[in-house]
């Protein structure tokens, strides 16, 4: 018998003041995924609702028509720290874009990316990665090695060969999936391996993972030999 696929549901919550950028936003989630993909599901409704919702982990915050504007991703982050952020806001504010990251958001589109892309964001981040542009992220790992000496481990802290691996592809800004195809391994050993150097690291996210990084506080452990797939 051929193997059964199990669809994966994930809510994601929708925050944007005008209900017809409310329904601009619906639109994304219209695509039926194909079997074993995830399904998005969309969930409407006060952000005080949405943030004491358990089930939405996720959320879309469009900053144009937000009444809270920008202190609704800093709420979020005070309220539900690990709820992961998709913010749409003005295009070619590079500083709103580095505090919204800086505040939690794990994406950042400007008001005129369109469903596709806005959805692929949305996927992006639910792999565990960031969707943002890449010369801003290496702006904000600027911006973020300039942290003090204190909050940095006093030691080097040891690498795997296959941690290492992994790591130089996450400071290109690679996605677990995009990880994955390039080493020839699974995309959930890519997800255990970014825990652990998130666990080692003492690092939230994937951006300050890289910035320890940068700093060097990761160095490869020579004795160690990885054998893992």
């Amino acid at each position: 018998m051929p193997a059964s696929h199990t669809t994966q549901t994930i809510r994601i919550g929708l925050v944007a003041g005008e209900p017809i950028r409310l329904e601009g936003l619906t639109i994304i989630f219209e695509e039926r995924p194909t079997p074993g993909k995830t399904q998005l599901v969309p969930v409407i409704g006060p952000i005080q609702e949405l943030l004491a919702n358990p089930s939405v982990e996720y959320l879309v915050v469009d900053l144009n028509s937000s009444s809270g504007g920008f202190d609704t991703v800093e709420a979020v982050r005070r309220t539900r720290p690990g709820m992961r952020q998709i913010v749409i806001g003005p295009d070619n504010e590079d500083e709103l874009v580095l505090s919204s990251i800086i505040a939690g958001a794990r994406a950042y589109l400007d008001s005129s990316a369109g469903p596709d892309t806005i959805r692929q964001a949305i996927e992006i981040v639910v792999s565990g990665s960031i969707w943002a542009p890449r010369r801003l992220l290496s702006k904000l790992i600027d911006r973020l090695l300039n942290v003090p000496d204190a909050a940095l481990p006093n030691e080097p802290l040891h690498l795997t060969a296959r941690e290492r691996q992994v790591l130089e592809l996450i400071l290109t800004a690679r996605s677990n999936r995009e990880i994955a195809k390039a080493l020839g391994i699974e995309e959930r050993t890519v997800k255990a391996h970014v825990g652990r150097l998130m666990r080692k690291a003492g690092a939230e996210n994937r951006i300050e993972l890289s910035m320890r990084a940068l700093a060097g506080a990761l160095a490869p452990d020579s004795k160690s030999r990885d054998k893992e797939s």
